[in-house]
């Protein structure tokens, strides 16, 4: 059966607007007219049957069904782009910079990017380290830890772990629960990660210990010292099991506990709201990031995509 679809630039037009929530703003991004976007939108409405706006004094409101259609048409529009560079290429050599944390850069991204290259060498990428994502440093690609909730961006999920406890392997502790390690690893005192403040506390909460108090030791921005400063002798600390893992396979160091701890926070992707029409190199390594975390990841807790 063949279908007759709607217009390229119509489509565009739609979504355009949809991003801006402007018809004014979408024809600035697109070279066109607001007339002509307006016209454009109407058009679509009239092809499919349904109203995809609400015209309002202060700008447009998707409808539930323009809100429904809207990421089937985003999809479409990023694998054509995908689809059309990586099998022709681009006309010149591109470049996008990348901003990762430390870790996820060294131990994650780092060992995957010969296939990143392998499969499209006309992409170059200036990558910068970064522990808060508050820098002033322009990028094409974000790579941030978080709640996910960065209204400017386009954000999409890519990996969700739990954390566990990581000590040295000289650290006496008994040969009970997890229960009663944690009490004897509250007798030392804690590395303690800046902006993970609740780590140490959720695990209390977890073994119902309500009369005992974390003692931070040392306190650190990053994952990566925390683990040197575990490693050092000055107390156990709390991280992501996936950073830990190479460094309990070659330091004196191991994960004493059983159980991880479940967090709320992730790692996503972000990319500017444009990115699918001014920069499709951006959106090629961004699509290829998420391609791989799926397939490394292993079955969890889904993460929800925010746009």
């Amino acid at each position: 059966m063949t279908v007759s679809l709607p217009p390229l630039q119509w489509l565009r037009a739609y979504e355009a607007a949809a991003r801006r929530s402007s018809f004014s703003a979408a024809a600035a991004e697109l070279n066109l007219t607001p007339a002509a976007i307006s016209h454009q939108v109407r058009s679509l409405e009239q092809r499919l049957g349904f109203q995809l706006f609400e015209r309002l004094a202060r700008g447009l409101q998707l409808t539930d069904i323009g809100r429904a259609y809207l990421p089937s048409v985003r999809k479409a529009f990023d694998e054509l782009t995908i689809s059309t560079v990586g099998l022709f290429g681009a006309d010149h050599e591109s470049h996008i910079t990348v901003r990762t944390p430390v870790l996820f850069g060294a131990n994650w991204l780092a060992p995957r990017l010969p296939r990143f290259y392998a499969a499209f060498p006309h992409i170059k990428l200036r990558i910068l380290t970064a522990v808060w994502a508050e820098s002033t440093t322009a990028v094409d690609v974000d790579i941030r830890f978080g709640d996910g909730q960065w209204g400017d961006f386009e954000v999409r999920p890519l990996l969700r772990e739990p954390s566990i406890v990581v000590a040295r392997s000289d650290m006496k502790l008994p040969d009970g629960d997890d229960r009663q390690k944690v009490l004897a690893l509250l007798d030392h005192g804690v590395v303690h990660i800046m902006g993970c403040e609740d780590r140490w506390t959720r695990l209390l909460r977890k073994h119902q210990i309500s009369d005992r108090r974390v003692r931070v030791s040392t306190m650190t921005d990053n994952s990566l010292f925390a683990i040197e400063l575990t490693s050092a002798g000055l107390g156990p600390c709390i991280v992501q099991r996936r950073y830990a893992e190479p460094f309990l396979r070659q330091r004196n160091l191991l994960s004493p506990l059983v159980e991880g701890i479940d967090i709320d926070e992730a790692h996503y992707v972000l990319t500017a709201r444009s990115a699918e029409r001014t920069n499709p190199e951006a959106i090629i390594f961004r699509e290829w990031l998420i391609a791989e975390c799926q397939e490394s990841s292993p079955p969890g807790p889904a993460i929800r995509s925010l746009r």
